[in-house]
C-alpha cells in the first residue's frame, strides 16, 4: 500500500482573529478555519495580535485545526500573540507543538 502524497493547493492564508477565542467563539472560528484549512495551504497563518484571551475551547480549535493542516502538508503559524495568550498556551504546553511567530509580515521558511 502506498501513501498518499499531500500537496498543498495554496502558498499562504492568513486569517485574523479580533475576539477572545472562548467557548462562544470556538465554533464560529472552527467552522473559519476549516474553511481555509480545506484549501490546502502550505501556510496558515493565524493572525492573534486583536485577540486578548482564549481558553480550553479555542485551544481545542487551534490544535484540531494544526493536525488536519499538518496531515495535509502544511503549517499553522500563530503570529502577534499577547502576553496573557502566550502565557496561557504556555501554561498549556501547547507552545511546544504550535509554532508561533512576531507580529508583522509573516515570510515563509525557504
Amino acid at each position: 500500500m502506498q501513501p498518499i502524497a499531500h500537496t498543498p493547493a495554496m502558498r499562504l492564508v492568513e486569517v485574523l482573529v479580533t475576539d477572545p477565542l472562548d467557548t462562544s467563539t470556538a465554533p464560529r472560528l472552527r467552522a473559519l478555519l476549516d474553511d481555509a484549512a480545506a484549501l490546502r495551504p502550505a501556510d496558515l497563518v493565524i493572525d492573534m495580535t486583536a485577540c486578548a484571551y482564549i481558553d480550553a475551547a479555542g485551544i481545542g480549535v487551534l490544535l484540531d485545526v494544526h493536525r488536519k493542516v499538518w496531515s495535509d502538508g502544511g503549517r499553522l503559524t500563530l503570529r502577534g500573540l499577547s502576553p496573557k495568550v502566550a502565557r496561557t498556551l504556555r501554561l498549556a504546553r501547547v507552545d511546544r507543538v504550535l509554532q508561533v511567530t512576531a507580529p508583522g509580515r509573516f515570510v515563509p521558511p525557504a
